[in-house]
């Protein structure tokens, strides 16, 4: 291995602790998330992230309880979904939305969404998932 080699492996390895960590979250969708436990959620949003890979939305969710479970779910990229027919404004926070999808194999309160209904209109939230 050359000198010039050795350095660069070194200087790239004092780099990886400093990344932001949205660059090392991007995944496959069957990695993180499993195509048998689907979701139904009806809940209030309760922020949203528009950014790249993946937008995020969390949601307030009750319980069969009635006790509020908090939720986070995934949509495609910004993009992706404006191309469908999404723009910023169409989830808000205090917005009430039901949403379709797949939740984490890891078992947390986490999907990733198909579809999402908010205001009486259906929005494709064009999942990584293939179906």
């Amino acid at each position: 291995m050359t000198a010039r080699l050795v350095w660069a492996i070194a200087g790239f390895s004092l780099l990886i602790p400093i990344m932001p960590l949205h660059l090392e979250a991007h995944h496959s969708f069957a990695a993180v998330f499993d195509e048998k436990a689907t979701v139904k959620l009806q809940g209030t949003v309760t922020k949203l992230e528009w950014m790249n890979p993946h937008i995020w939305f969390y949601l307030d969710v009750k319980d069969e309880s009635g006790a509020v479970v908090k939720w986070q779910c995934e949509g495609a990229n910004p993009n992706t979904l404006l191309r469908q027919g999404w723009t910023r404004d169409s989830l808000k926070v205090g917005a009430s939305v039901e949403v379709e999808g797949w939740r984490a194999r890891n078992g947390t309160n986490t999907c990733n969404a198909r579809s999402v209904v908010v205001d009486g209109k259906r929005l494709f939230a064009a999942s990584s998932s293939g179906q």
